[in-house]
Formats: structure tokens, sequence, C-alpha cells
């Protein structure tokens, strides 16, 4: 019910990074408010997701260190849509505020040039609807190309699992989708995958 509210203090997720680090893992932080993100990035986590109360001296300290936005702006308005279908007005309420603060961050954070990577929260929505947020994502300013790349090359990057997968190369996995409109011309093509191939 406090969605800009911290959880833990910066010691916790110092430990937290340090203790995955040892096993050569990352850490993302589930952070809506600028105060607990903010810690979460000076305590070196690789990716804030969501973001959607970040102001300003949050965003700044998310370029400075490098650290990934995982945008999922497409659920505002999936839960926008559940007005008046039985959904808790608290939550439509809760998520009135935060999903066009979200929108904001997100055309802040463009503008800023800090990394992002497609995260999309789904099973708030239905797993097949993913690939929605493209639009968004185009429709808030991003270039189809770099959103292609959101959940390509950059999420590969996020993960450190650039050697892998990301990108079509020789010794990756050739993990592939094939549509039968140019993205970059209609982003929402991807919405309509027409072949999926799974490591070659």
């Amino acid at each position: 019910s406090q969605p800009g509210a911290q959880e833990f203090t910066y010691d916790e997720l110092r430990a937290a990074v340090e203790e995955a680090g040892k096993a050569g893992l990352r850490v993302a932080a589930h952070a809506h408010g600028p105060a607990g993100a903010m810690d979460a990035v000076r305590a070196g986590v690789a990716s804030i997701e969501h973001g959607s109360l970040l102001n300003e001296e949050a965003l700044q300290l998310m370029k400075e260190h490098k650290t990934f936005l995982v945008p999922t702006i497409y659920v505002h308005e999936v839960i926008m849509q559940q007005e008046g279908k039985g959904y808790p007005e608290e939550y439509i309420e809760k998520e009135r505020v935060a999903g066009e603060q979200e929108l904001k961050v997100f055309r802040r954070a463009l503008a800023l040039g800090i990394p992002m990577a497609y995260g999309t929260d789904s099973a708030v929505y239905p797993h097949g609807d993913n690939a929605r947020q493209f639009a968004v994502m185009v429709r808030e300013g991003m270039a189809p190309l770099a959103a292609i790349q959101s959940a390509t090359i950059r999420a590969a990057e996020l993960m450190g699992w650039e050697d892998r997968v990301g990108s079509v190369e020789p010794g990756k996995f050739a993990d592939l989708v094939a549509v039968r409109d140019n993205p970059l011309d209609n982003i929402r093509s991807l919405e309509r995958v027409a072949f999926i191939m799974k490591d070659g």
C-alpha cells in the first residue's frame, strides 16, 4: 500500500550484492521510490525494476553508476482497463498515480541515456502479451531499434550473458523469432511472431 516506501537498508542491500557477487550473480532491485532505489544503486545493484516514482536525483545516480532501468510501462494500461471490473479501487488509484509517473520516469531516463532492458511484469497480465510493451516504449519516445535492443543485446548485457545471447553471432545460442513485417516500420509486428527457433 506504500509503493514508494524503502524496505531494505543500505547495509542489507550491500550485503545482498556482495553475497550474490561471490556466486557470480547480479542483483536486480524491485524499487518504486527514490530513497530505496538510490541506496540500491549505491550498494551496486545491476538494475532497478519498475522505478515508477524515481526523481531526478535517483536518475542521475543511475546514470553515473550505469545502473539499468527495467521499465514495466505497459502494465499501467492493462490495470487501468480493469477499472470498474472488480479490482479494488485502492489498487486502481495506486496505479493511476504510479503508472503516470512511471511514464515520465521512462521518458526522462531515455533522455538521460540510462541503459534500459526489457521487462514486462508479466503475470500481472497474461503471458503471451509480453510483446505489447514494445509499442508503448516506441509511443513514449524510444526508437524502434532501441526498443528491440532492450529485449536482446541490452538484456544480455544486464545479465552478463553477452557471450551467449543477445545477438546473432557464431558460438551463441541461436534463439530467434521471425515476424512477417519489418518491426522497424511497424513495431507491433513483434506481437505476431510467425516462427521461433530455440538454440538453433
